[in-house]
């Protein structure tokens, strides 16, 4: 399809239901008596997670301030970290293990490892979509996806499936944190998240460039396996709840279901979107590039 054949769907006025993909938020919730978002007083940004941790000392783009190692654990004597560390003249530091459980909780699976850095370099949407290679690709776009749990897990997704962006807004949506990255294992480092600060306007610009606007949701009557669909995706996921609000699905130009069983009312947003992108491809996402951080 070209893009003067954008043709929008004919039941966009329809009562919404997100049957695709419902989340019992978990955004807000305690996470222990430590540091619930990776930050302190003053700004600073802090990862935990072997993943974590070493992606974002991989990382060129990162600035990177203090690595912490809880003593007798398996980091202090983990020969690629420290040569993660040497390479960014980066000293480690030897705590106590309840240092890194102040900062994270005691039930924060850090695995002894914490790392303070500044958060990545903002991204343009225009710079981002221009580095994209020609040819078949898929991008995600998240519509107030606000549980930090789910973007990490959409970012992993991501990466699995070769999708070349995410894009979230700037309100209502996660910011990057530890609970994130740790969720994304490590895959904040790899996937370009982009912060832009009008969703459906974001639309508009993608659709201008060549990306066609295909929404999930439970109402559409086009399976998310349809045939015919342009090389160039962008899928768009709505909130945990509502889904998708009423302007971002008019704005898009096709609205997809996934098939799922009248047995089960819905999937959550980050399962929803992995179950889309590997539907969508693997042709059409490249899948293969990416990698799951596992």
């Amino acid at each position: 399809m070209s893009n003067q054949d954008r043709r929008r769907p004919s039941n966009r006025d329809s009562t919404h239901r997100d049957g695709a993909h419902r989340d019992q938020a978990r955004a807000g919730r305690s996470r222990g008596r430590g540091d619930q978002g990776g930050r302190e007083t003053g700004g600073g940004l802090w990862f935990y997670g072997r993943h974590p941790v070493e992606a974002a000392l991989a990382n060129p783009a990162r600035s990177l301030h203090r690595l912490l190692v809880a003593e007798r654990s398996e980091a202090a004597s983990d020969p690629k970290l420290s040569e993660l560390a040497r390479r960014r003249n980066l000293q480690i530091e030897t705590v106590p293990r309840a240092e890194i459980d102040r900062r994270f909780g005691e039930d924060a699976v850090h695995q002894g490892l914490a790392l303070q850095l500044a958060p990545l370099p903002e991204r343009d949407l225009e710079a981002t979509l221009a580095a994209v290679p020609e040819g078949p690709a898929l991008i995600v776009v998240l519509d107030q996806v606000t549980d930090p749990h789910n973007v990490g897990a959409i970012l992993r997704a991501a990466a699995a499936f070769g999708a070349a962006a995410v894009i979230t807004t700037e309100r209502r949506a996660a910011p990057e944190s530890a609970v994130l990255a740790k969720a994304a294992s490590g895959t904040l480092e790899l996937v370009p998240l982009v912060q832009i600060g009008n969703l459906a306007r974001a639309l508009d610009e993608l659709k201008r460039l060549g990306w066609w606007c295909v929404g999930l949701d439970g109402h559409a009557t086009q399976d998310v396996r349809a045939a015919g669909l342009p090389e160039r995706l962008a899928l768009v996921m709505g909130a945990e709840g509502p889904g998708l609000r009423r302007l971002t699905r008019e704005t898009c130009d096709l609205l997809l279901r996934l098939p799922i069983s009248d047995q089960v009312e819905s999937l959550n947003v980050a399962t929803a979107t992995a179950v889309a992108l590997y539907a969508l491809g693997p042709s059409r996402s490249g899948a293969g590039r990416g990698a799951s951080g596992a």
